[in-house]
């Protein structure tokens, strides 16, 4: 249980809170490469609760700078896209990707043409996703994980809008225990369909569903470590005297996770601020076998997902889908079968801010515990001018950074510590891509 100010300290972003500040100290993603392909590539976006506007030139150069023209105000969504830029089509001036003003036709000559400055970020691209880093200095270099590290074909970028707070957004992704009652499926489903679903394949190599282990052993074993990168939570379900179910799921400081879909499939997702009340979640999900059947991933999660604004279709408004037929015969929740639709309603249901002066957390909890002190360490850090952030790559090399390991396995209760990093180790040796190179198994 923590006070309301402390939890305001954790969840409000704008830029004179600490919160704010340590999320813009990484790259964030912006939007997503997809929404910029179109006749037209601009796009507003808000960001932090930032008002901005997204484009890419035709040169290829992304640019992220402040909505409104420093001139007059005037919405920059509506600008032209020139050879240079952004035109304000107020009065003509044009602004460049670094938020320098270039042209004020209807102005004299000034003497200093390159005034005044528009707000600016400066973006990377990375596995589809455009990433904006909106912090003071140089940015930290990527890790070289999995997701950053794997061929196009290989991976596949998608997003989703919540409305909530982007930290219980983060939380229900370190939270290992929901899994066997949030995404409890009363039937089981051919693992051979499974595609693109998670938690509806197989466990490891077992010919049993993943989703019979979640159902039938309900009150995992919760190990946590701090890593480099931030958290790695192992949930232990002994099977019967001999066997263990292994899950290795991971926290990346500050704000995503990486969790297995599959074996072959894992999902590195970031929970990203749009404001304090409404935050995007953005995948990469990336694949150690075969290439990633790009048609059939979009094809399903636009099942669910209305664009321009990558909106749930099964939200507040319909309550989620739910029928209460289907909640006494096939799914826990009552509002379908994509944990997508599920994990949505845990954490909008808390409230647009969730009130945690009133929660009382439990042993399986551990991995939000200690990712909220990770969290307050690193903002009494910046506080008080001392000490190093996590993943800033002051006392850690970022492009020694592998994997992490997101992976289901099924060993013996005495083997598992091993087991599951043998099994990992496997599917990189047979992958394609190096995703082998240079992995340390010490991270």
């Amino acid at each position: 249980m923590i006070s309301a100010e402390q939890n305001a300290r954790l969840t409000r972003v704008g830029p004179d809170t600490l919160a704010g500040q340590v999320l813009r100290r990484y790259w964030q993603p912006a939007g997503l490469v997809e929404e910029l392909e179109g006749q037209r590539p601009v796009k507003g976006v808000t960001l932090l609760g930032e008002a901005l506007v997204l484009f890419r030139k035709p040169n290829g150069a992304y640019g992220l700078i402040g909505r409104h023209c420093p001139h007059r105000g005037a919405d920059l969504r509506a600008g032209r896209l020139e050879e240079d830029g952004l035109r304000c089509v107020f009065h003509g001036w044009l602004y460049n990707e670094h938020g320098t003003c270039l042209e004020r036709p209807a102005e004299p000559r000034i003497a200093h043409e390159g005034e005044p400055r528009q707000k600016a970020y400066r973006c990377v691209v990375k596995s589809g996703i455009i990433f904006a880093y909106m912090g003071p200095g140089e940015p930290p270099a990527f890790p070289a994980f999995d997701c950053f590290q794997a061929p196009p074909e290989y991976s596949f970028a998608f997003k989703g809008l919540w409305e909530c707070n982007w930290l219980q957004a983060l939380e229900v992704g370190i939270d290992p225990a929901h899994a066997s009652y949030l995404h409890r499926f009363l039937e089981d489903e051919d693992p051979e369909a499974s595609y693109g679903k998670q938690f509806r394949g197989a466990a490891a190599d077992a010919a049993v569903p993943l989703t019979k282990i979640l159902r039938d052993y309900p009150a995992p074993e919760i190990r946590m470590e701090e890593t480099a990168y931030g958290i790695r939570l192992t949930a232990l379900r002994a099977l019967d005297e001999t066997a263990m179910h292994v899950r290795v799921t991971n926290g990346i400081f500050p704000n995503a996770i990486c969790i297995p879909m599959s074996n072959e499939m894992t999902i590195t997702q970031w929970h990203v601020p749009v404001d304090d009340e409404t935050c995007y979640w953005y995948s990469i999900f990336t694949s150690f076998g075969d290439p990633v059947d790009h048609k059939t991933m979009r094809d399903q999660r636009l099942e669910m997902i209305d664009l321009p604004d990558y909106v749930s279709k099964r939200n507040r408004g319909n309550n989620y889908g739910y029928d209460p037929l289907e909640q006494a015969t096939a799914t826990y929740t009552g509002m379908g079968f994509d944990i997508n639709v599920h994990d949505q309603w845990a954490v909008e249901s808390l409230g647009r801010i969730q009130d945690r002066t009133e929660e009382h957390l439990g042993q399986t909890d551990v991995g939000i515990i200690r990712n909220r002190r990770m969290l307050v360490r690193a903002m009494d850090a910046l506080e008080k001018g001392v000490g190093d952030l996590p993943m800033r790559g002051e006392t850690t090399d970022l492009s020694a950074l592998r994997g992490p390991v997101a992976i289901d396995e099924i060993a013996t209760q005495q083997s598992w510590q091993d087991a599951w990093l043998a099994r990992d180790l496997r599917r990189r040796q047979s992958c394609t891509w190096p995703a082998s190179e240079g992995f340390e198994n010490d991270q």
